[in-house]
């Protein structure tokens, strides 16, 4: 078993192989940013305070759309609440550190991160509370950075990319990418399901909004099916 020291180094190994990932995703939200209209610095600064790059070109999407203020705050939020649920299901990992500890937890809250975590802490459950908090520092520490370079660069090259680049491919590789190893139970399988086929028939739903509705279906189905099988009686 790696030393506590080590799960820093062992959580930044694990997540090396993202930054070909996020590498693209940033160079997409950097070439959008500017097409709408934002300066590099505004760019930036985007990605450095909010650092949600789906959020974040949801919320540019609906702009370059000429989409209400409103709905364009809710959208970001509706499409960041798995956050809310990634703090929830990581609380009983980190939820005793020191508040600093936490704090830069919270901002460090990726997706490639918490699935990466997520695995780790579930494999080996022995490990310590400082142990996580390190490997899980350690999985966000090549992200982070990649995600501000590549915004910067996309947002100052972003016009000389060719049209046809399929940069955006690399926005739902990550998603199956990170979880797909995840859906461990009928739960995970029929949420994601149902979501899927849902986001197809809402997609033209204004506003981008068919994406929510299809998150609510995903979230009902999956806890509907867990509560059905909590309650068989030929559950051991």
């Amino acid at each position: 078993m790696a030393h506590a020291k080590n799960y820093f180094q062992l959580g930044l190994k694990q997540a090396l192989p993202f930054i070909f990932i996020v590498g693209p995703f940033g160079l997409v939200f950097g070439t959008i940013a500017s097409n709408a209209g934002l300066s590099v610095i505004e760019s930036l600064s985007f990605s450095i305070f909010v650092m949600a790059g789906s959020a974040q070109l949801t919320a540019l999407q609906l702009m370059l759309d000429g989409s209400p203020t409103l709905i364009v705050v809710l959208s970001a939020l509706a499409v960041n609440l798995r956050m809310m649920m990634y703090s929830a299901s990581l609380t009983h990992y980190l939820g005793e550190a020191p508040l600093k500890q936490r704090m830069l937890a919270a901002y460090s809250t990726l997706d490639q991160g918490y699935a990466l975590s997520l695995q780790q802490f579930e494999t080996e459950p022995q490990m310590t509370l400082q142990a996580r908090m390190r490997f899980f520092l350690g999985a966000a520490a090549p992200v982070i950075p990649t995600w501000y370079i590549s915004t910067f660069a996309g947002a100052f090259l972003g016009k000389s990319f060719p049209a046809d680049l399929p940069l955006d491919f690399a926005i739902p590789l990550t998603f199956i990418a990170l979880f797909a190893p995840l859906l461990r139970s009928a739960a995970h399988i029929s949420a994601a399901l149902s979501a899927t086929i849902a986001a197809v028939v809402f997609s033209d739903v204004p506003f981008n909004l068919g994406l929510i509705m299809a998150g609510f279906v995903g979230m009902s189905l999956g806890a509907a099916t867990e509560r059905h099988l909590l309650a068989r009686p030929d559950r051991p």
